[in-house]
């Protein structure tokens, strides 16, 4: 037989038959294999699989979970640290203050004991100071003094007038203001 007689034979046959899976004679057997392969997938999966999974799921949930609680400890740990050591920087700032303030107050008083001691010091000077002036000018003064009575009396010598020596020296003294 030629091809073409059989392809045509072969047609003939397609038109008759049906593709088996849609041929109603084989319903029954594919149902039962259904029924049999999701059967035994289900329990395959309901015994084995799934209960599996699950337990992942909650061993996964759980320890989310108590690395949510961890962090969450953490952080208040963290915090109250961040507390404390605002507490401790706030106790030490006060501290430095107190002795800033306590070396401030040790600087004034030693300033003002030796101020004090330089002050008295320069008070005893000026007092020396004094002492020694009032003493050159009483020296003075009686300098003056006998220089203004000789002085007074050779211009009186030269005017011609012969006064005497303590006339002179009480005139002196009362024109200086001391007789």
């Amino acid at each position: 037989m030629t091809p073409i007689i059989l392809a045509a034979e072969a047609a003939k046959g397609a038109e008759k038959a049906a593709f088996p899976p849609f041929d109603p004679w084989h319903f029954p057997s594919q149902i039962f294999w259904l029924l049999l392969l999701f059967g035994s997938l289900y329990f395959i999966l309901s015994r084995f699989i799934l209960p599996s999974i699950g337990n992942t799921l909650e061993r996964r949930e759980s320890s989310i979970a108590s690395d949510l609680d961890e962090a969450a400890r953490l952080n208040d740990e963290a915090l109250d640290a961040q507390k404390a050591v605002e507490v401790s920087i706030a106790k030490a700032h006060g501290k430095a203050r107190d002795t800033a303030d306590k070396a401030r107050a040790k600087i004034d008083k030693e300033i003002a004991t030796e101020t004090a001691k330089v002050d008295a010091e320069v008070d005893k000077k000026l007092a020396e100071a004094e002492t020694r002036i009032a003493a050159l000018r009483a020296d003075a003064m009686k300098n003056v003094e006998a220089i203004a009575s000789d002085a007074a009396e050779s211009v009186l010598g030269k005017f011609g007038s012969k006064a005497g020596k303590a006339d002179v020296k009480s005139a002196v003294k009362s024109a200086l203001g001391e007789g």
